[in-house]
């Protein structure tokens, strides 16, 4: 029978993750639980379960006391009584008494099973939660339970995981049995146990779905500079490489597009621009705005603001559906971007009455050196002294004192004052 108890408890840890020690406390407790079911009072008992062979010992222990001292007779033992089963027993001992578990009542043997059931529980909660937890923003794949109310459940191995509409992509079907590819968004802890929120359409699955396909970009050799996302139609992704000799859009795009099509194909669809992020933000915002071709860009880097010029013909493909090329590449890049074709951008500069060195110095920022001290500035007066007579000189120090006529008696006494 230990033996068998001992098994079991091993199958519970391997499949479910639960340390033996948990489930050796949850048993002496539900023990202890259906005592004070059975008896009343859990002051007085002891229980001890060998890790080894899984022998269970429970002991009611009594204090012995003088006959006379006696007030709780459920955890106190008279010295006379005390005597009859030992006469060494003296005031003061202990007394164990060991009591079978097999002797509880039905109601005690099924208090003991649901604090064992609850205490399993809880433990399985929380390996669940501390290993999910660990797991956050990363790729995991799931198979579709069902779906209610709008949500979709996932089945992942050992718990269910819930998709929210607000992190589904638009028009996808979810069936039950098609396994996705989704990120694991957060893992909440509720009175329920933990619930795990997955995502479609938040920009990191990109990124990770990358990491997956591109050994250079989990190597650290080619990096992701920033995503920009509307799922389910199109994403804008501008990375950069630490190594010259490799080529960024080649190592994302792969030979002949393996790479990029396994992602576009995962996301069913999804259009993805890839762009080479550049520290010169106007070759940034020109790669941003791909596939347009831009002619020429104005920044401003105070306001984060700039002016694209595109070819007349390329003007609606720079704007994209509904304003989505642009609309992606200021997302991307963090800066507000006003495009003009050629034609529109020369009336601006004829409405205006404005030449293009004009438009470059409006955008261009005008920078104050961070050693330079403004308080040091040096006011020349409008009157040089040197410049004047001796009389004129005395007059001007005079109309310039708030004490004028102070000094004037100060001269027409004092004879000896010379400049």
């Amino acid at each position: 029978m230990n033996e068998e108890f001992i098994g079991a408890l091993e199958e519970i840890e391997r499949e479910k993750g639960i340390s033996k020690e948990i489930i050796f406390d949850a048993l002496e407790s539900a023990l202890i639980s259906s005592y004070k079911k059975n008896f009343g009072t859990s002051q007085n008992v002891t229980v001890d379960i060998d890790r080894e062979t899984g022998k269970i010992e429970l002991f009611a222990v009594k204090e012995i006391v003088a006959d006379e001292d006696v007030e709780d007779d459920s955890v106190q033992m008279t010295i006379t009584d005390a005597k009859k089963l030992d006469p060494k027993f003296e005031v003061g001992d202990i007394y164990s008494k060991e009591i079978e578990p097999a002797k509880f009542g039905r109601i005690a043997a099924q208090t003991a099973k649901q604090v064992v059931i609850q205490r399993i529980k809880d433990a399985e909660r929380d390996v669940i939660y501390e290993d999910f937890t660990d797991r956050e923003n990363e790729i995991i794949t799931g198979q579709v339970q069902r779906v209610s109310y709008g949500n979709v459940f996932f089945d992942l191995g050992r718990t269910e995981a819930v998709l929210p509409q607000n992190e589904q992509i638009k028009g996808e079907n979810y069936k039950q049995g098609d396994r996705f590819k989704l990120l694991l968004l957060e893992v909440k802890k509720t009175t329920k146990g933990p619930q795990v929120v997955l995502s479609r359409s938040h920009p990191n699955l990109i990124k990770r779905l990358f990491e997956l396909e591109v050994p250079e970009i989990s190597d650290g050799i080619v990096e992701i500079y920033s995503i920009a996302r509307e799922a389910g139609s199109r994403t804008k992704i501008a990375v950069f490489s630490r190594d010259e000799k490799v080529d960024p859009l080649g190592a994302c795009v792969g030979y002949k597009g393996a790479r990029v099509k396994a992602i576009v194909d995962e996301l069913h669809d999804e259009k993805i621009d890839i762009v080479i992020y550049e520290k010169d933000i106007e070759k940034f915002i020109a790669n941003a705005l791909s596939p347009s071709k831009v002619e020429k860009v104005f920044a401003n880097e105070k306001e984060k603001s700039a002016l694209v010029v595109v070819p007349d013909y390329q003007l609606s493909l720079a704007i994209g559906k509904e304003g989505q090329n642009a609309r992606l590449a200021a997302k991307l890049t963090n800066w507000k971007i006003d495009i003009k074709s050629v034609a529109q951008f020369e009336e601006y500069l004829e409405t205006e009455n404005l030449t293009e060195e004009d438009v470059i110095k409006l955008f261009s920022v005008v920078e104050v050196e961070e050693n330079e001290d403004l308080t040091e500035e040096i006011i020349e007066p409008e009157n040089n002294l040197e410049d004047l007579t001796e009389e004129e000189s005395i007059e001007e120090i005079i109309e310039s004192d708030e004490d004028s006529e102070d000094i004037e008696e100060e001269l027409e006494n004092n004879e000896d004052f010379e400049i």
